[in-house]
């Protein structure tokens, strides 16, 4: 039994000394892989700071193109508000017409031709010369056609429709002065509310008015009204058609926020015309043709105050349609801008008390 023991100890003993150290080998092998782990990461951290310090080429090109883009966008900016700025000072400053004598030689430097004799060099700088002006010619081109159309349909709001407003006159009609008269308190009254809507009233007279100087004048009713409201009010106020002509907003010219008439524009010798109005210097372009009256107006209970000045006014009217002034703006001007029917009667009174004191004196002397 015992050298049974003795025996598998031995054995036991043996078999410890041929089996290798798992423990150690172990150990090892985990050494080296620890170590080598180091290793690799140091690499890679070293890659990552050289890539870090050295950007690769793509991000370089992309760069440089991003700043080149910045550059030209603020670069077309500038010029584009440069530009604007420019034509806005020109629109300004100066006339379509100006502008076109000023640029005159800058769009034709795009045409620039070099004599056939010149050498090569003289041609080929005529040919660069000729290139470089051709956007500068073009935008000045641009610049003037787009001001043309814009004025072009400007003036179709603020110019009268036409540079002659009125047809000519018949040959038999050449000495025959033309009446213009204004509307809304001239030799009518209209205003309008809310509640009660229209309303107009004739003024007192007008219609002797009209029917006794239509014999003498071409009248004509020159209103800022629209069309659609003159129309409907003349055909109601003139049935014995006195009135030859109506003329209404669209025959003004807007100025200053206001509708003004524009008697050049009537196609008729402006030394015979004569423009009867509430308002006559206030809406106007010619002075030296008016003649002023008092407004009419109604309160709002329809009722006016007793209103004689049309009546008034017709001696006067009928002393120069027979008298024929050559210019009745001399005329007007004598009066000074007074009340001219009241005027006129009393030079009429101081005419008849010279010619019967000179009456007299002839009658005295004969005696």
């Amino acid at each position: 039994m015992a050298s049974l023991l003795l025996r598998s100890r031995v054995l036991s003993l043996l078999s410890r000394i041929k089996k290798p150290n798992c423990r150690f080998f172990s150990s090892k092998a985990d050494k080296e892989s620890i170590i080598s782990s180091q290793s690799i990461i140091a690499e890679q951290a070293a890659e990552v700071t050289a890539a870090a310090a050295e950007p690769p080429a793509e991000a370089v090109a992309a760069g440089s193109q991003r700043k080149g883009w910045s550059f030209f966008k603020f670069g077309l900016i500038a010029t584009l508000t440069g530009a604007t700025g420019f034509a806005g000072y020109a629109t300004y400053a100066y006339t379509l017409d100006e502008i076109e004598d000023k640029t005159k030689a800058l769009r034709q430097s795009v045409n620039y031709k070099v004599g056939e004799d010149a050498s090569s060099m003289e041609k080929y700088q005529g040919l660069l010369y000729s290139a470089a002006m051709t956007v500068p010619a073009k935008a000045v081109e641009l610049y003037l056609d787009t001001r043309r159309a814009i004025e072009e349909q400007v003036k179709g709001f603020t110019e009268p429709t036409s540079d002659k407003l009125l047809p000519d006159l018949h040959p038999s009609e050449q000495h025959v002065f033309t009446l213009v008269l204004d509307l809304n308190e001239t030799i009518i009254y209209s205003d309008w509310k809310r509640d009660r809507g229209w309303r107009t009233f004739k003024r007192p007279g007008v219609d002797d008015f009209l029917q006794h100087l239509a014999r003498l004048y071409e009248i004509v009713v020159y209103s800022d009204q629209l069309s659609m409201y003159v129309d409907p009010v003349v055909e109601r106020l003139d049935t014995s058609h006195c009135i030859r002509y109506r003329l209404s907003r669209g025959a003004t010219k807007y100025q200053d926020g206001k509708h003004y008439r524009d008697l050049s524009k009537l196609n008729r010798d402006p030394g015979k015309i004569i423009y009867v109005s509430a308002h006559a210097f206030e809406n106007s372009l010619q002075p030296e043709n008016c003649v002023p009256i008092k407004p009419f107006q109604i309160d709002e209970k329809g009722e006016g105050s007793v209103d004689t000045t049309l009546l008034d006014l017709i001696p006067f009217l009928e002393y120069v349609a027979r008298a024929s002034p050559a210019d009745i703006r001399k005329v007007l001007a004598s009066y000074e801008r007074e009340d001219i029917a009241k005027e006129f009667k009393e030079r009429s009174k101081q005419t008849q008390r010279r010619m019967q004191e000179q009456r007299q004196q002839g009658f005295f002397r004969r005696l």
